[in-house]
């Protein structure tokens, strides 16, 4: 039976990184992964579906070419040539991660892992099992998309994530079901493609964990786009054949039915636990995830959990952060600090994009006894406008008491790129004071981030 210190189970962005800090620290370090390097965030999430992302983003700048003079006739689109793209992107990072994986001497291991037992591991492949022990098992199996009672990914008549990043033709007609970081992604990718687009909402907003202000003006953007938008609606249930669904729909107005060419189901996600042997160990869980302390050990000694599979938020970069931290708890390094889940930004990349950090503005009100709220119009923004984007919003929350910065949020071009200044502020407890004494470059529409700090306090200059 082969030995490692450490072996990780999943090769998602939480499992990869862990492999390779434990390599990094000396651990000799196995890493199991089922399918592909990378796991569903670089396969099938985050980086193909902004690939798509930015054709979508060239379909509407092309739109918009007559405003900056510019005629263009006789423009044609293919839809494969641009799945083509978004899967020549995702192939070619997951040889990456193969790449990394043999120059940090990591063992990859393909197969289906079980814990059998404290510190014992089953392989299965092909057919054959194989045995390993392992001091360290860090489970980072992720997590995948959830049905409805009622409602389930069928891949033809209802779409998951997967289909609906690799479709061999436009539907005409979209509904798009949960309104979420997801499904608002893919309803602002197929609208900017020219699919009319439904997008349904359980409850009374759509993006509902984002401020209920930014949430308001992305309805409101997305209304003015032509992407039919119905909050605290629900989809009882989808009947038909590809190209001939039928929806049944309960919202404030009643019930009706409506025909669609294509339905994407997004309506949350539940952790990948089965399989793994979990139950006969008595390993905790909780609504389809892993029950971990701050630094991702479980209820049994030696197994540890991160990324999806260990709970919200359910993101990439949390994924990453999770892995250093466990790995570095394992190894006894001095002064490991454990995440801090106010601290990790949240970005949707829809049409205007959206980003946050911290907490909302209710949130705030919440927790704190006074605070000082900044806002800063992105029509007040000379980039803004000389790009021809001047709808969004910086919002920034303070303690009125001790300014510290308690939540920021922006909707607007680029706001994923900028959020990450706020990030920074957090983590370096800068407080609006210094922020409002750093100097932001002119023109950049970062600079609305300043003028949102400046009008907490009643100093906006230009606006």
């Amino acid at each position: 039976m082969e030995q490692y210190d450490l072996m990780v189970v999943g090769g998602g962005p939480g499992g990869y990184v862990a492999a390779i800090r434990a390599a990094q620290l000396g651990f000799k370090t196995a890493l199991v992964e089922k399918q592909h390097l990378g796991g569903v965030c670089l396969n099938w999430g985050c980086i193909p579906t902004k690939a798509l992302l930015r054709g979508a983003d060239i379909a509407h700048t092309l739109k918009e070419a007559a405003h900056f003079g510019f005629t263009i006739d006789n423009l044609n689109f293919d839809i494969n040539k641009l799945v083509q793209h978004s899967r020549s992107v995702a192939d070619k990072l997951s040889q990456g991660v193969a790449y990394l994986m043999q120059k940090n001497n990591i063992a990859v291991i393909d197969g289906t892992a079980t814990v059998a037992g404290k510190c014992r591991i089953d392989v299965s492949y092909e057919g054959d099992v194989t045995q390993y022990r392992s001091n360290h098992i860090i489970l980072a199996t992720g997590a995948r998309a959830r049905n409805l009672p009622n409602i389930e990914i069928d891949g033809d008549l209802i779409w998951g994530a997967r289909e609906a990043m690799t479709p061999s033709s436009l539907p005409g007609s979209l509904l798009v079901i949960g309104g979420g970081a997801i499904g608002v992604e893919f309803a602002s990718l197929y609208n900017d493609l020219g699919t009319d687009v439904t997008l349904v909402e359980a409850t009374e907003r759509i993006i509902p964990s984002e401020d209920s202000e930014i949430s308001a003006l992305a309805e409101k953007a997305f209304q003015q786009r032509g992407i039919k938008v119905l909050t605290s609606t629900l989809v009882e249930s989808v009947e038909g054949a590809r190209a001939q669904a039928r929806a049944f729909i309960k919202g404030p107005n009643g019930e009706h039915q409506i025909k669609f060419d294509q339905v994407i189901l997004a309506v949350g996600i539940r952790g990948n636990i089965e399989g793994l042997g979990l139950e006969k160990l008595d390993v905790k869980t909780e609504n389809s995830f892993l029950v971990v302390d701050q630094f991702g050990k479980t209820n049994l000694a030696g197994l540890y959990a991160i990324g999806d599979v260990a709970g919200a938020p359910w993101l990439a970069h949390k994924a990453s952060h999770e892995a250093i931290i466990c790995v570095e708890n394992i190894a006894g390094i001095d002064d490991v600090k454990p995440l801090n889940k106010a601290h990790v930004p949240g970005c949707t990349y829809c049409r205007p994009q959206i980003a946050s950090v911290g907490l909302t503005e209710a949130q705030a009100k919440d927790k704190v006894r006074s605070i000082r709220v900044g806002r800063s119009n992105l029509s007040a923004n000379g980039k803004a406008l000389a790009i021809n984007e001047g709808q969004g919003l910086v919002k920034t929350i303070f303690d009125a008491d001790s300014g510290e910065l308690l939540g920021a949020h922006m909707i607007g071009p680029e706001v994923t790129e900028q959020i990450q200044g706020f990030g920074i502020a957090q983590q370096l407890e800068a407080t609006e004071h210094e922020l409002i004494q750093t100097i932001y470059a002119h023109p950049t529409v970062s600079e609305s981030m300043h003028q949102s700090v400046l009008d907490s306090l009643g100093l906006a200059i230009h606006q």
